[in-house]
């Protein structure tokens, strides 16, 4: 493990930007119709249960990162295993969250440049951060957070003054009830993207006073589900919800649809900005998962070392995991939300917390 310490607020800051990430992009939750804000925050609370499960663990052992304590846990051949697939997973996630990217900025100005070329210029960024460490991209994130804040809320008030918004499209609520609700929420809301706060069970030895970091951790996961309801909510008032359905970028239409005062229009440049940024800190948070957690795996001193290579592997698993965009939205929604997910996010953190809870039923630990 590097020798770097993050403050609380860095870890809010991340943690936020994290979430909203590639989730900010897509038509999140629209298989429930008007109601894709209700799945969103339900699915909030979910991942708030699973980000507790998480950090319980880590209160078990708060001087270890996932590899070490698995390999406590399950002994050593089985603990490195899974440790391991955990690697394999975050480079994987990474992948997809890159080619979200590239496909975005295609779709939106660079219709004639490859896909790889996109990719590989923003994945030697984040290999520049990552090889930085985890204080240089904390430290980047504070300088950028307020900058997305703004664009949100200068954004969220140019949509209200356009007058687009139309609240019956919002209308009825539960018109079909709860269930519909509870399949999306259980099959997409509740892992993406706030089941994927897992990956900071990697970061949070790194943290000071990381004890103290559940409330922060917890309020920056609200307040991403939160944002998110409030973007789809606005994406259906102002496209309503078959147009949103059919929208690749949903938000990206909602900010071409904006005019006030017939001048200001053609804003879509700064939800492209914003989106690159939050990307930016979702793949590197997931990149820096992989090579920390391969570092400890083969117990390699000079962690970076590995951001080269992996991030070659990375950039080349964003453009070959699917031949096309459609097929890589179809394997996210019918083969990674409805396997991998609930594998890595659900039943071997609660597996691992209840091995660690009767190994430690002496132990008290604090909160």
């Amino acid at each position: 493990m590097e020798k770097a310490k993050i403050s609380l607020y860095q870890l809010f800051v991340l943690i936020l930007l994290f979430e909203l990430g590639s989730a900010i992009l897509v038509p999140l939750a629209i298989d429930a119709k008007q109601d894709a804000w209700l799945a969103i925050l339900f699915g909030m609370f979910g991942g708030l249960f699973l980000f507790w499960v998480n950090y319980r663990l880590f209160l078990y052992y708060p001087e270890l990162v996932p590899p070490e304590y698995m390999q406590k846990l399950l002994g050593k051949i089985l603990g490195t295993l899974l440790a391991f697939s955990y690697t394999i997973y975050f480079m994987y996630i990474a992948a997809r969250v890159l080619r979200d990217f590239g496909e975005m900025l295609l779709t939106f100005a660079y219709i004639e440049t490859p896909l790889f070329i996109v990719n590989a210029l923003l994945m030697l960024v984040i290999i520049y951060a990552v090889r930085k460490g985890i204080e240089v991209l904390a430290r980047t994130g504070e300088l950028f957070f307020v900058f997305i804040y703004f664009l949100a809320i200068t954004g969220f008030i140019l949509i209200v003054f356009s007058g687009l918004i139309d609240l019956n499209n919002l209308k009825p609520i539960l018109e079909e009830g709860i269930f519909p609700i509870a399949k999306v929420v259980y099959t997409q809301t509740l892992f993406v993207p706030f089941g994927e706060a897992i990956v900071f069970s990697m970061i949070f030895p790194y943290v000071k006073k990381g004890k103290n970091g559940k409330k922060v951790s917890l309020f920056a996961i609200a307040l991403s589900g939160i944002n998110l309801a409030i973007t789809m909510a606005i994406n259906i008032g102002v496209l309503g919800v078959d147009l949103t359905a059919r929208s690749q970028f949903p938000l990206l239409s909602t900010i071409q649809s904006i005019q006030v005062a017939e001048f200001l229009e053609r804003l879509d440049v700064f939800f492209m900005i914003s989106t690159v940024i939050c990307i930016f800190f979702k793949v590197s948070i997931y990149f820096y998962a992989a090579i920390a957690s391969t570092a400890v795996i083969f117990k390699i001193k000079k962690t970076s070392s590995l951001a080269y290579p992996l991030g070659m592997v990375v950039l080349f698993m964003s453009v070959t995991i699917a031949s096309s965009y459609a097929e890589h939205l179809k394997e996210g929604l019918q083969f990674v939300t409805h396997f991998l997910h609930p594998f890595f996010f659900v039943v071997i953190p609660l597996l691992l917390l209840g091995i660690a809870f009767f190994k430690n039923r002496k132990k008290s630990i604090h909160q």
